[in-house]
């Protein structure tokens, strides 16, 4: 029976220096401060740690490097996503022997496989450790198959490692028909919603979250957290109203309003005075009047006067 819950999981990004090379120094500095300002739990590199920017050698390294440096403070899931099966199996069975808590991995991308194949796909990676293991279904735009419930399904008969899935899709019927599938076949299945909109993925059952925004607002992440782990979803929309604001800024500082998050948010992390580098290619930095918008939208936000400047 797997029983690992993974409570609020912050999803570090990866600051680079001038010359594109991973920089170990802030990247201490990142992980303290998730642990100073209320991670239960560390998922890297995910999407907003940029992994599909770096090679094999530096996702196995920089998971090292946080696994060592968090000390076992507070567990490490590890990201072994690949559109190769047979490298997201080289990246598991190294994040177990590197002492990772559990592993994440969402199905192939780039194309587009028929679900028996990401149901086999998944399945090889999650029956090559005995770490909890959870399927991670990105936003629509992002994957190439999407999860289904009957995927999800097939691969908790053939896993009994499978603890959960983290959903970005944010399709509320993939998640309510997962919760309640799920928990006839495997009590206690957890649903976690793969962003901070925590309000109504736990109303329907979900539970946990995975935070990219708290990297930069984690005071209110925390208690938007808190308050929906309790079940007090009606205190808790005011904080989850400003969470989509800081979620739009962030989202859509690009030319013309177009979805640019991992330059924007790491420009929004530079305005709260932990600079991280700019994000690598093809990725690009935001322009001047980029980021004068995205500063003015800040500005327009009095809630994150309470939050911690620098790292």
């Amino acid at each position: 029976m797997i029983t690992f819950q993974t409570g609020l999981v912050h999803t570090p990004i990866t600051p680079f220096n001038r010359d594109q090379s991973i920089d170990f120094d802030t990247y201490a500095k990142v992980i303290e401060f998730h642990l100073r300002n209320g991670a239960d739990a560390l998922a890297l590199p995910m999407p907003e740690g940029e992994d599909l920017s770096l090679t094999d050698e530096e996702q196995r390294t920089l998971l090292e490097f946080a696994i060592k440096k968090v000390n076992g403070r507070a567990p490490v899931i590890a990201h072994v996503s690949d559109a190769g099966t047979s490298i997201a199996v080289a990246r598991a069975r190294h994040a177990e022997n590197a002492g990772a808590a559990a592993i994440v991995s969402h199905p192939p991308y780039f194309w587009h496989p028929k679900p028996a194949m990401v149901v086999e796909h998944l399945a090889q990676i999650g029956s090559a450790v005995r770490l909890p293991f959870f399927i991670y279904n990105p936003p629509i735009e992002s994957v190439g198959t999407a999860l289904t419930t009957e995927i999800t399904l097939q691969l908790i008969e053939r896993l009994p490692n499978l603890a959960g899935v983290v959903d970005s899709s944010f399709d509320w019927v993939f998640m309510i028909e997962v919760i309640s599938n799920g928990r006839r076949i495997r009590p206690g299945f957890q649903v976690l919603p793969g962003a901070e909109f925590m309000v109504s993925a736990g109303v329907v059952g979900g539970s946990g979250a995975f935070a990219p925004l708290a990297a930069v607002a984690p005071k209110l992440v925390r208690e938007l957290y808190d308050l929906c782990s309790r079940e007090r979803y009606v205190e808790a929309r005011e904080l989850q109203e400003d969470v989509g604001a800081l979620h739009h800024a962030v989202k859509t500082v690009g030319e013309s309003g177009l979805r640019d998050g991992l330059a924007g948010l790491k420009a929004v992390l530079h305005a709260m005075g932990r600079e991280c580098g700019e994000p690598r290619p093809p990725v690009r930095s935001l322009g001047e009047v980029e980021y004068g918008r995205l500063a003015e939208a800040m500005a327009a936000m009095p809630f994150l006067r309470a939050e911690p400047r620098g790292w």
